[in-house]
């Protein structure tokens, strides 16, 4: 782990500053093997696995879990395969649409999180709208790549402008916004190493889409673009996963903010 990596010297703890769950200064562990004293090593291994754990149920919220990944799988598949069958684009566009409300009225019945539904029904709703203009069903997937590919760059430029989007995304669902960005270095350098993964895995899938696009038939650009829907998606959550579980733990802001809340109401209880 190198100096980046080692959370600031105000976080006093795997979950935040001290005071929310910061570790005692006596001896915890095993002495640390850089000469530091016992009491400051990096992290125990239950600290790690409890960084995991959060991290992974952070990522599943963020991303909707594999119902999420259904629902964003569901509509493309449904169109390529009705129009592989018929070569009707009316009829695949609107089932394709269909289907996406169809899971957006679920959500709400069951009183779910939409928002993943809803961005699936947005998206399929553009690339109707688009195809039937134009006449050319290839063009139900053109609005979904032009988005992954500004999505891609996206990643690439705000990364290097020193506000990785991964972070914008996260920070709030690990309840840290962006104290990473000036407090917790080591964390602003993961959120940096999975944007690029992110923007490169994006960007890679570009690659191989917009020249199935000019020279492949509809058919064929389909039922490529189902294929890569979900691998890379996992390839880049994974990588998320693996940088964060290795960098400091956030900095709980909302914890800071009700501990400073309390003690500003004991100053005036005493006063």
């Amino acid at each position: 782990m190198t100096s980046l990596d080692k959370p600031t010297a105000d976080e006093g703890g795997p979950w935040g500053p001290a005071g929310h769950g910061a570790a005692p200064d006596g001896p915890t562990g095993p002495p640390a093997q850089d000469g530091a004293p016992a009491g400051r090593h990096a992290r125990t291994d239950q600290d790690a696995q409890a960084v995991k754990a959060v991290t992974e149920a952070a990522l599943f919220d963020a991303f909707g879990g594999v119902r999420g990944m259904v629902e964003t799988v569901l509509p493309g598949l449904l169109f390529v395969t009705i129009f592989t069958l018929n070569k009707d684009l009316h009829v695949s566009a609107l089932a394709a649409l269909g289907v996406s409300l169809l899971l957006v009225a679920v959500r709400l019945v069951r009183r779910d999180t939409v928002k993943h539904a809803f961005s699936g029904v947005f998206g399929v709703a553009f690339g109707v709208v688009f195809a039937m203009m134009t006449g050319e069903a290839k063009d139900f997937y053109l609005p979904g790549m032009l988005y992954t590919l500004g999505l891609g760059l996206a990643y690439i430029v705000t990364t290097l402008a020193g506000v990785p989007l991964i972070g914008l995304v996260l920070g709030p669902v690990f309840k840290e916004n962006l104290s990473w960005r000036t407090r917790n270095p080591g964390r602003k350098k993961a959120y940096a190493k999975a944007s690029y993964a992110w923007g490169l895995i994006l960007l890679g899938k570009c690659a191989i889409l917009f020249p199935l696009y000019w020279w492949a038939d509809t058919t064929q650009l389909g039922w490529v673009l189902v294929a890569l829907k979900i691998p890379p998606f996992l390839l880049a959550v994974y990588l998320t996963w693996v940088f964060l579980a290795k960098a400091p733990p956030p900095i709980d802001v909302f914890a800071e903010m009700e501990e400073a809340e309390r003690a500003e109401k004991e100053r005036e209880a005493r006063a």
